[in-house]
């Protein structure tokens, strides 16, 4: 009994992070059946052989969708987590209330002399460890967001070169494909959704409410509420 208890808290107290990372596997499995189909309508189209599943799945074509996509998102957090530091937005559980823009004091934050005795370890020195702990979770998305901008450069350059040779056009260097437009139009029309959907968060919080959610206020909180979750 303990152990089935334990198994139902487990599955629970984790669900956020299960179901996301379920649906995430489901849809690139999805993502991964239509691009293929894709994939194989232009390889026809050029009168080309069709390829496998398996080999759709080690393509620089998949891999560049993928990663594309994946940039933007850590993009997206990237800036939030850094700009939610300074920015503010009367009104929006997004925003941090008007009077503590900036890192806050020791104190707020439960650092160094502040912190307490089930606090992170590195939260109560006074050295690099804090600096670099108190930073943590946006430079962790900075370094995500790099990876997989490089990723999707290398899979980028892959999959242009492999569309121009068929086209029977010589291939070019990854600087070169840096600096190109398929590159950075790959880039910028995720970048531009991504900027789109936060400020759109950020502002329709103000005046809507999701029962039970804490990106929401209380269904009766008061517009001018800010930084208050429900």
């Amino acid at each position: 009994m303990t152990a089935g208890r334990d198994r139902g808290g487990f599955w629970r107290s984790n669900s956020l992070t299960l179901c996301f990372g379920a649906a995430f596997l489901v849809v690139l499995g999805a993502q991964a059946v239509a691009g293929r189909a894709e994939f194989n309508e232009q390889l026809a189209v050029e009168g080309l052989q069709q390829i496998g599943f398996g080999d759709y799945l080690m393509s620089s074509d998949f891999a560049v969708d993928v990663t594309e996509n994946w940039q933007s998102e850590f993009l997206q957090f990237f800036l939030y987590i850094f700009g939610t530091v300074y920015l503010l937005q009367r009104g929006s559980p997004e925003s941090k209330p008007l009077d503590r823009a900036g890192t806050e004091s020791e104190r707020d934050q439960r650092m160094g002399d502040h912190a307490r005795a089930d606090s992170p370890r590195w939260a109560g020195t006074k050295d690099w460890r804090q600096a670099l702990y108190s930073r943590s979770l946006g430079l962790a998305m900075a370094v995500f967001f790099l990876l997989s901008w490089l990723a999707q450069s290398v899979s980028g350059v892959a999959a242009y070169n492999e569309l121009r040779l068929r086209q029977l056009q010589a291939p070019i260097p990854w600087h070169s494909y840096l600096a190109s437009s398929d590159f950075w139009n790959r880039s910028l029309q995720n970048w531009q959704s991504e900027l789109l959907a936060v400020a759109a968060m950020a502002v329709l919080s103000v005046y809507l409410r999701q029962r039970g959610s804490p990106e929401s206020k209380p269904v009766g909180a008061t517009h001018g509420a800010t930084g208050v979750e429900g």
